[in-house]
């Protein structure tokens, strides 16, 4: 009988990355041996491939058969340092890019790939033309270690080359606008569905403000709390009429939009305007839509009180589970290079229609979560956890 202590302990299974698809159905994860495809809404296992290698970054193409992939883990599949476009039903690869530095993140739709480094943005096409594809701008930025852009049908956002700003690109014309969003550096952003908002966070994590798309005005800000968070991942309702917001304080937090018919009539870059909000919405009853404006009562509307009284805050929260992550006995994800941090990505969120929000996290704990905003019985608005599951162990 063998008695001697192993060199190494057993190494537990881990996800190395978590990636929504841009219809929220289906999310993506990486893991050391390949990747998988889950469903949303229910947290089944939609499609594996084995890949014999790690996989540190899996971004879907919408709906098609289309996977971007980056190496990633203790043995990587691919360089850190390229991105390559997977055929799910070929299994293999319809083209690749290599870039200079460690790729933070990907985004990909019908013409270009937008591949994100530390510090630039590169933009790749055609990409469905592999001997035609070639580098067609490059946009630097700030510091942006975790690979922060979004992208809608008509925008892609990511950091401009000042911390706190947002470079706003046109997919269609190329046009590009500035944002000053925030006087440190960004941390989370999210477009509406129909693009027309863009909700920005900073890395003091204390205030979320609300963007017009059309001519970069401020619409509203919204206070997540009184202390600093790492916001984790925001993201808008199917209508636009509520912000989901995570954080590593373990909470969800649903806010109330604004809303206003014309979106164009906003006129200041950065100075908020009076709006009024959905009251009519039916999800929303008359007193439900006062929730989150008087979380102080009298103290808000007291003159010369700091402005943390009057803010907006969330009308409901709930707590997520971040997971049991183990301190010791396992190497930290710094050999996840694509993911550019040591933490494995936790409450990634997103809607899978007006009233469902899936919150999902990677790591050694990669947990499903499913969240209903509801109505309880005193007609006032609150957010359910209906259901919750340690998704990898289906894989």
């Amino acid at each position: 009988m063998d008695t001697r202590p192993k060199i190494e302990p057993d190494r537990p299974t881990r996800v190395l990355s978590a990636n929504f698809s841009d219809s929220g159905l289906h999310f993506a994860v990486g893991l050391e041996d390949g990747f998988r495809v889950v469903h949303a809404d229910s947290g089944q296992l939609s499609l594996t491939q084995d890949l014999a290698g790690g996989i540190g970054l899996a971004q879907m193409l919408g709906q098609t058969n289309i996977i971007a992939l980056v190496g990633g883990g203790r043995m990587p599949k691919f360089a850190a340092n390229k991105v390559f476009l997977w055929e799910v039903i070929k299994k293999k690869p319809v083209s690749s890019i290599s870039v200079k530095t460690p790729v933070r993140a990907v985004r990909i739709n019908r013409e270009k790939v937008i591949v994100v480094l530390q510090n630039s943005v590169e933009f790749h096409a055609p990409w469905n033309k592999p001997k035609d594809m070639q580098k067609v701008a490059v946009y630097e930025t700030a510091d942006n270690l975790h690979g922060l852009i979004c992208m809608s049908a008509k925008h892609i956002a990511f950091p401009g080359p000042t911390a706190g700003h947002v470079r706003l690109v046109e997919l269609a014309t190329d046009n590009v606008s500035i944002i000053p969003a925030h006087s440190t550096a960004l941390r989370a952003m999210a477009f509406s569905e129909k693009g027309d908002m863009l909700a920005t966070a900073s890395d003091k994590g204390t205030l979320i403000r609300i963007w017009n798309t059309r001519n970069c005005a401020r619409i509203c800000e919204l206070r997540r709390g009184m202390d600093s968070a790492i916001v984790f991942s925001l993201g808008f309702s199917r209508l636009g009429n509520i912000l989901a917001c995570t954080s590593d304080k373990g909470t969800l937090h649903v806010f109330d939009i604004p809303y206003q018919e014309n979106l164009k009539d906003l006129q200041s870059p950065s100075s908020p305007i009076s709006l009024t909000f959905p009251a009519s919405r039916p999800s929303a009853t008359a007193a439900a839509v006062e929730e989150g404006r008087g979380k102080w009562g009298l103290l808000g509307k007291i003159p010369f009180m700091p402005r943390a009284f009057s803010d907006q805050y969330s009308f409901a929260s709930a707590p997520f589970e971040i997971g049991d992550e183990p301190t010791s006995g396992i190497p930290a994800l710094s050999d996840v290079a694509s993911l550019g941090t040591t933490r494995p990505p936790k409450g990634v969120l997103a809607w899978t229609d007006e009233d469902t929000i899936i919150v999902v996290g990677a790591g050694i704990d990669a947990r499903w979560e499913k969240f209903k905003v509801e109505l309880d019985d005193d007609g006032r608005r609150r957010v359910r956890r209906e259901g919750w599951k340690r998704y990898y162990r289906d894989m």
